[in-house]
C-alpha cells in the first residue's frame, strides 16, 4: 500500500454546500449556532456561506447576518464562496469576519450553463477579474471546479480541460484548487489516474478532493486520493448537501465518516471526532429529521469497548 499523509488539511463546507440544498429555511441564529459547534472541533477551514444572489438561492439569503453573527476563533479560517464581481462586492463590506473566498465553475459546459448560465470561457473570464480584486484586498483564493469527474448530462469530462482550467484558475491567483465529484460519478481507479496527473500538471498549487457519497463511493475516493499524497479535503457534517442540478444528487461525504477513518489508519486532521459528531446530532435536530452520516448513526470505533465485551 503506499505511504499515506502523516496529516490532513479539512475544509468543512456544510453550512455553505449543505445549507443551500435544504428546502426549508433555516433560521439565522440556528447556522450561526452550528457553525459556532463546528468552531469548536479543531476544525480550521470553514465555508460558512456564499454572496450569491437570494432569488437564485433563498437559503442563504443571510449571508451578512451569519458572517456578523458566528464567533472568531484564533486558528479557524472562515471562507466565503462568491459567484461573481457583484458578490465579492458584498463579501468585502464585510471584510474583517472572514479570511478566504472560494470561486466555481463547471468543468462541463452543460452543467455550467445549467448552473450558472454562462459558458465555461464566460465564468472564467469574469473570475480572472473577480480574483484579481480579491487578491488585491488580501484574499487567499481557491478555485473550485465542478463535475471535474464527470458529468450527468455529458458524461465523461476530458480531464486535459479539467486540468486547463486549473491552470487559468492557478495563474489568476488561487493558491489552492479543488476538484468537485459534483454528483458523485467518480471512482478510485479513476481518482488515482486523475490525482497522479494533477500533480504533475499543477505542483504549485494546493491539491484539494471535494468527493460526494451519491453512489457511496465517497470514502473510497478520499483513499484514492491520499494515495497519491492528497492531503487537502472538503467534506460536509452529517453528509449534508449535494447539487442543485441534476435532481437527485445527494449529500457531500461526510466530515464525521472522513475524519473516522483517518483517524482509524493513522493520519491526523486535528478534528476532535466526538465534537463534531455532537455538531452533526445538533444539525439533525434543526432539521428535524435523520442525516445520512455512518459515524452520527453507529458512533465512532470504540476499541477498548469492543474488548471489554469479547
Amino acid at each position: 500500500m503506499p505511504a499515506l499523509p502523516d496529516s490532513v488539511r479539512m475544509r468543512e463546507v456544510g453550512p455553505r454546500d449543505g445549507f443551500q440544498n435544504e428546502p426549508e429555511t433555516i433560521a439565522t441564529a440556528d447556522k450561526v449556532r452550528l457553525i459556532d459547534l463546528l468552531a469548536a472541533t479543531g476544525l480550521k477551514r470553514i465555508e460558512v456561506t456564499s454572496f450569491v444572489r437570494s432569488d437564485v438561492i433563498p437559503q442563504l439569503a443571510d449571508a451578512e447576518e451569519v458572517l456578523a453573527g458566528v464567533e472568531r476563533r484564533d486558528g479557524v479560517a472562515f471562507s466565503v464562496l462568491i459567484p461573481n464581481e457583484r458578490g465579492l462586492d458584498r463579501a468585502l463590506e464585510q471584510r474583517d469576519r472572514f479570511d478566504e473566498i472560494s470561486v466555481f465553475l463547471s468543468a462541463s459546459e452543460t452543467h455550467n450553463q445549467r448552473n450558472v448560465n454562462r459558458s465555461i470561457e464566460e465564468s472564467l473570464n469574469g473570475l480572472e477579474r473577480t480574483l484579481e480584486t480579491a487578491r488585491e484586498a488580501g484574499l487567499r483564493c481557491e478555485g473550485v471546479i465542478a463535475t471535474s469527474f464527470g458529468c450527468p448530462y455529458e458524461g465523461e469530462v476530458p480531464s486535459e480541460r479539467v486540468f486547463g482550467i486549473a491552470e487559468r484558475l492557478a495563474a489568476a491567483g488561487c493558491a489552492e484548487v479543488g476538484f468537485g465529484d459534483t454528483t458523485g460519478m467518480a471512482n478510485p481507479c479513476q481518482v488515482h489516474a486523475f490525482f497522479a496527473e494533477a500533480r504533475d500538471r499543477l505542483a504549485g498549487a494546493e491539491l484539494t478532493a471535494h468527493f460526494h457519497n451519491t453512489r457511496g463511493q465517497g470514502l473510497a475516493n478520499v483513499l484514492a486520493a491520499l494515495e497519491e499524497g492528497i492531503d487537502s479535503f472538503e467534506a460536509s457534517f452529517g453528509e449534508l448537501g449535494g447539487c442543485p442540478v441534476p435532481p437527485g444528487s445527494t449529500g457531500n461525504v461526510s466530515s464525521e465518516d472522513v475524519v473516522s477513518m483517518l483517524h482509524e489508519m493513522g493520519v491526523e486532521t486535528g478534528v476532535d471526532l466526538p465534537a463534531l459528531i455532537e455538531a452533526s446530532r445538533a444539525a439533525q435536530q434543526v432539521l428535524g429529521r435523520p442525516l445520512g452520516s455512518h459515524v452520527l448513526r453507529a458512533g465512532p470505533v470504540d476499541w477498548a469497548g469492543s474488548q471489554a465485551t469479547n
